[in-house]
């Protein structure tokens, strides 16, 4: 059942086996296991950027496409089920409505960048996803009348998924079932489903293909793969995940704006955190994502707690000022690519395979 699960892709290694059993714990339990807002937030969140930053995997670490466009694909998702909340009503057909739509538009927009520009070498690529993506944030925040601007939507959800709705009149193990918490349940579930399916895709014939022309695109060709047709399927495959993200996103937030979804720093936290956790890793996804988002949003607080306690010391309060937790952040970037330079699980992966060849 597990090998069927994991498409017989295991971590194989023990202490990752560990890390990613406590990452899945966490996150399923996280409503009852941490209290306050902040807490499942920030699960939620890794739910979301999981699936995220999976899907930028499959691109740039299975296949080796630089693309810049993938946070436009997660802002189409979150647009989509947004807009269509937003001018229809409350209800679970327009979720699916808008997310079909979103869907359509951003795996034909793949589509189109695929067959127009995957010929060209890949830097070229890479400018050219940067263009589109640039201009759709420009779009987005020009059709005021639709998408809000700057501003964004804000949006009602259906009945069940409000704060105000209540599962069951008395607390379980003292929390209380409300409509935030079956939403959590929902983006996580939704974020298992779509990880195990990106599992399955990379670890097919198909992935393997990918993986072929990753290593040597003209090699793959000789053989007599299509390779402008995989990496295209590659990328529509990718943005169809990638709108999902964003689709539960917007379900999470009860808003869609330019800042949450369509940011240039989204993209370069995506870049981090495929970096951090292992390129051509799907696991890279979880625990890249997990520890990224961890340190983003907990690092300010310990650096503030960090200051207090250094207090008589002034040097060292002022160098742990929480002003200055972006600091911090980069050193650990820093710090971590250049001890894990295949990535956290590359690193555990290939000390596992030496370990083997040893014995």
């Amino acid at each position: 059942m597990l090998a069927s699960l994991l498409s017989g892709d295991y971590p194989r290694s023990r202490f990752l086996s560990a890390i990613l059993l406590a990452i899945f714990v966490g996150l399923a339990f996280a409503p009852f296991l941490f209290s306050g807002a902040a807490a499942i937030n920030t699960a939620a969140k890794i739910c979301i950027f999981i699936v995220l930053v999976a899907s930028y995997d499959l691109l740039l670490g299975y296949t080796g496409i630089v693309s810049f466009a993938h946070s436009m694909f997660f802002g189409i998702g979150g647009y989509g089920v947004g807009l269509t909340l937003y001018g229809l009503d409350a209800s679970w057909l327009a979720i699916v409505l808008g997310l079909a739509i979103a869907l359509v538009v951003g795996i034909a927009l793949a589509l189109l960048i695929g067959l127009v520009s995957l010929r060209v070498k890949a830097i070229f690529f890479a400018m050219i996803t940067l263009a589109v993506a640039s201009a759709f944030a420009i779009l987005a925040t020009q059709f005021n009348e639709l998408t809000g601007g700057e501003d964004g939507r804000s949006f009602r959800v259906p009945e069940i998924l409000r704060p105000g709705f209540r599962l069951l009149d008395a607390p379980l193990f003292g929390v209380t079932i409300n409509g935030r918490i079956i939403t959590y349940y929902l983006v996580f579930a939704a974020a298992v489903a779509l990880f195990l399916t990106a599992l399955r895709i990379v670890n097919s014939p198909f992935g393997r293909v990918l993986q072929a022309i990753r290593e040597n695109a003209m090699r793959a060709e000789a053989l007599g793969y299509r390779v402008v047709y995989y990496r295209t399927m590659a990328n529509c495959l990718a943005a169809a995940m990638a709108v999902c993200a964003g689709a539960m996103s917007a379900l999470w937030l009860r808003y869609t704006g330019p800042d949450t979804t369509l940011s240039f720093a989204i993209m370069l936290d995506i870049l981090l955190m495929v970096v951090i956790g292992g390129m051509g890793t799907m696991y890279g996804a979880v625990v890249g994502a997990t520890l990224f988002l961890i340190a983003q949003n907990y690092l300010q607080p310990l650096m503030a707690a960090a200051a207090a306690a250094l207090s008589g010391v002034p040097m060292l309060a002022r160098l742990f000022h929480p002003d200055r937790w972006l600091l911090f952040l980069g050193v650990l970037f820093v710090l971590s690519v250049y001890f894990f330079p295949t990535g956290i699980i590359g690193k555990l992966r290939g000390r596992r395979a030496h370990a083997a060849a040893s014995s």
